[in-house]
């Protein structure tokens, strides 16, 4: 007999009346809890089916709505389900355009599913309620296709959609007004490169028209000062040799008188040909390590005659320490210092110091003159500034000569200093580096002493300007020295001349030559390879500096100071007595 837990027991159709009695009722505890079971399965679902977040429905494809929950009538905006079903009759009735029926019903015929589609329902009130659709199809009833929904409000994320397709909108409209303006800025910006390069093309033609107008006017200032220069030198060496001799008190006040009218004419030439070199920044500076009495030696030379004749005493100090500068632009601004002192200073002394204060020495100059004011301290580095200059007899110079050492210091990178007192006498300092000379530079010449004997020696000048022979001619036989003169080489040929002791030669002479050249000629023509010689020129170019200065030759410019020529020749044949 079969038992209800057979596998091959009772179908439902036999336990409800198809079979025997008797076995009906062996059943009936067992088919009691069965359907207890699926009652509370029932009420399972249900409770799920009405407390669901997410909507749910049941409809027929081509027709009806044929159930809902809470949650779906609450998305729609119904009242209840029952509002709900009584407004979407049917199916199309849920969707808000037939458009998204057609395209669910489409991909579902196709799919047998959906799963997260997006779509449109239809809310109360003509809202539309963006959703996320999930449609599971179940088995044909009678033909008819049955559709399982599960619907998810996207509604914020709708929003939220919509909010970042708007922003994206504003963006592309501030890119678009941004590229339009960027555009427009660019277009100004070519306008004004267009401009700029006409501009800059203007202005490298008026630089190019500039600079052909500084180079004829640096051809025209070295041709005018050569040409100015030459009789001034003549002059002045004329000047210097009356000046030796012994003359009755008037014709003596006559001579020095030109000789103050001559060394001023130098002065405002030197002057004024320097300051346009130094703005130029044509001066370059050439640093050496060199014996700081060498430069004081020259000094002294120079300017202790030039002191004396005022009657003034001029002491300096002497000092073993080498220096790191360039001796030509350093010489060149205690030379402007001296001859201020010497010039302003009308009683007492003119002293040129030297003290160390660590790794520099203070080169000084101190005068006993009138002294300075405190507020007029910075005012005479300034061009063409004189004290006490409102009348015309006071004036001396242009008032360049502080202007001068301003600029070569900034060029050299000392420091200049200026102290005074009025009434006592005032004081400038040049801060010079101290530097290590090299092994063979270190036994430094003994200070030399401003008045060198040159008497008996021989000297030979070589000058294309008969008047400058002449005033050389006479200063140095006045100086106790045997002077031969020359045109050019051909003339030293001619008369049979024995080498000189020293040769001073002008730069630029006839047909092309140059005094380097003509150096080098006398000294193979007499087989004397270390006869020292001087170059003399009006030209104050660098190139000719650096050149001659390779060469090993001393540079003296024209007009030539005497002190200053007497001190280098008297250092040359000192040299040379030592070397011999």
């Amino acid at each position: 007999m079969k038992k209800a837990g057979d596998p091959e027991g009772y179908s439902v159709n036999q336990l409800l009346g198809l079979g025997q009695q008797s076995a009906r009722k062996s059943y009936y505890p067992e088919l009691t809890a069965r359907m207890a079971e699926l009652e509370a399965e029932r009420n399972r679902y249900k409770w799920l089916f009405e407390n669901a977040l997410h909507g749910i429905f049941q409809a027929s494809l081509g027709g009806r709505l044929l159930a809902a929950n809470p949650a779906l009538a609450a998305m729609l905006g119904d009242a209840d389900v029952a509002a709900t079903l009584a407004r979407c009759t049917s199916l199309e009735a849920l969707f808000a355009d037939a458009e998204g029926l057609d395209e669910v019903s489409r991909l579902l015929h196709r799919q047998g599913h959906l799963q997260g589609h997006t779509t449109w329902l239809a809310g109360c009130d003509g809202k539309r309620v963006p959703v996320a659709l999930t449609l599971l199809r179940k088995p044909d009833r009678g033909g008819e296709i049955l559709v399982e929904g599960f619907v998810a409000d996207i509604t914020e994320r709708e929003r939220a959609r919509q909010e970042l397709l708007a922003l994206n909108a504003r963006l592309e409209a501030r890119v678009r007004e941004r590229t339009q303006r960027l555009e427009q800025l660019n277009d100004d910006l070519a306008g004004e490169v267009a401009e700029r390069r006409l501009i800059e093309e203007q202005l490298r033609a008026a630089r190019d028209l500039a600079q052909e107008a500084n180079r004829s006017k640096d051809r025209y200032l070295a041709a005018a000062s050569h040409d100015l220069l030459q009789p001034l030198n003549a002059a002045r060496l004329l000047v210097s040799t009356l000046r030796e001799r012994a003359l009755d008190d008037d014709a003596s006040r006559l001579v020095d008188s030109i000789h103050l009218s001559l060394e001023g004419a130098e002065e405002l030439l030197t002057d004024l040909l320097d300051i346009a070199r130094l703005d130029q920044e044509r001066i370059q500076p050439q640093r050496e390590c060199f014996p700081l009495s060498q430069m004081l030696c020259g000094l002294v030379a120079e300017y202790a005659p030039r002191a004396q004749r005022k009657a003034l005493r001029f002491r300096c100090v002497e000092s073993s320490l080498y220096v790191d500068s360039d001796h030509r632009l350093l010489g060149r601004v205690l030379r402007n210092l001296l001859s201020n002192a010497c010039r302003y200073t009308d009683a007492g002394s003119v002293l040129l110091g030297v003290r160390r204060r660590g790794d520099v020495v203070s080169i000084e100059v101190h005068d006993s003159g009138p002294g300075i004011p405190p507020d007029q301290l910075r005012a005479i580095f300034e061009e063409y500034h004189q004290l006490n200059a409102e009348r015309a007899r006071n004036r001396q110079g242009v008032g360049l000569g502080l202007a001068i050492v301003e600029r070569i210091c900034q060029r050299l990178g000392l420091a200049v200093s200026v102290s005074s007192t009025l009434g006592r006498g005032s004081s400038f300092a040049v801060q010079v580096p101290i530097c290590r000379p090299a092994p063979a530079l270190a036994a430094s010449p003994a200070f030399a002493q401003p008045d060198s004997p040159l008497t008996g020696r021989r000297m030979l000048v070589v000058d294309n300007d008969s008047r400058i022979l002449m005033g050389m001619q006479a200063l140095l036989e006045q100086w106790g020295m045997r002077c031969d003169t020359a045109h050019d080489f051909d003339e030293v040929l001619e008369q049979r001349l024995a080498a000189p002791d020293v040769l001073l030669v002008d730069l630029h002479l006839d047909a092309g030559e140059t005094g380097d050249r003509l150096v080098e000629k006398l000294r193979r023509h007499w087989q004397r390879p270390q006869l020292p010689a001087v170059v003399i020129t009006a030209d104050r170019s660098e190139a000719w500096r650096r050149t001659l200065a390779e060469c090993g030759i001393p540079l003296l410019h024209k007009p030539l100071r005497p002190g200053k020529l007497r001190a280098v020749l008297s250092q040359l044949i000192a040299r040379q007595d030592r070397d011999e």
